[in-house]
């Protein structure tokens, strides 16, 4: 039986990264180490700081990202690829180029017998009204018509820019840290929905930069995955178990 992967929040090619090129590679190279030992591999959203799809234009660079996808769909690997807040504005490129299956809201599936919740997790418990409003913009129809009226020149360049300046807005250009159990709105979120479906065996979800393995029940886990810009954090599921690892270059895991 081979594994299932799953990693979210590598920001590829924001401006707040210093070693985004590095960064990339070190994407790269993780998702070739696994080439061979993964059925499925789950991108939980954010994997890009910023991702809009023109008609017939789509943004510069990521080529060794998006090649290997496309190699490891060739494989026979299935890649899924969640839209995270910083990359909502997927369209058929990904799907059609790529071979990603494309997912815009959370999922439940069942993998190995065991029942998981994935999403990106943003929107999901957040009290924050101003990030509630914008992502209902960002989600706007009408909005993304506007946008894409720009020339890609000045829409691409705003987009990259507001996405650093977002980061760079934050504290050390992190996300706050784990705010406990009792606080942290993902876990709250879980924890309530939970109650209407028992069955669910992992929750899984992105967007917070945070490393977290918490237990619900005796039958229920959160986790959340970290990101790939400082942790390079990922969870594997092999079956039977669910590990939170770190991804460290040229050590070698059967």
């Amino acid at each position: 039986m081979k594994n299932v992967y799953f990693l979210s929040d590598a920001h590829l090619g924001s401006r707040a990264i210093e070693h985004r090129r590095t960064q990339e590679r070190r994407l790269v190279n993780f998702l070739d180490s696994i080439k061979h030992k993964a059925s499925a591999v789950y991108l939980l959203g954010d994997m890009f700081d910023f991702w809009y799809e023109f008609k017939l234009v789509v943004p510069k660079g990521y080529t060794r990202f998006l090649g290997k996808l496309s190699e490891l769909t060739d494989l026979g690997v299935e890649i899924h690829f969640f839209t995270g807040n910083h990359d909502i504005w997927c369209g058929n490129y990904l799907t059609k180029e790529c071979g990603v299956i494309l997912h815009r809201e959370p999922l439940t599936t069942e993998i190995h017998g065991k029942e998981f919740y994935l999403a990106h997790g943003d929107g999901l418990g957040d009290p924050d009204r101003k990030f509630k409003f914008l992502r209902a913009a960002f989600h706007s129809h009408t909005l993304q018509t506007l946008f894409a009226a720009l020339h890609p020149r000045w829409s691409v360049e705003l987009g990259l820019t507001w996405a650093k300046h977002s980061r760079l807005k934050q504290v050390d250009g992190k996300k706050p840290d784990y705010m406990g159990e009792n606080n942290e709105p993902l876990v709250l979120y879980t924890k309530n929905y939970l109650k209407s479906h028992p069955n669910i065996n992992f929750f899984i979800y992105g967007h917070r930069h945070i490393e977290l393995d918490l237990m619900l029940n005796v039958s229920s886990r959160i986790v959340i995955l970290g990101d790939w810009i400082n942790s390079f954090s990922y969870a594997v599921f092999d079956g039977e178990h669910l590990f939170l690892e770190n991804y460290i270059e040229g050590e070698t895991k059967p």
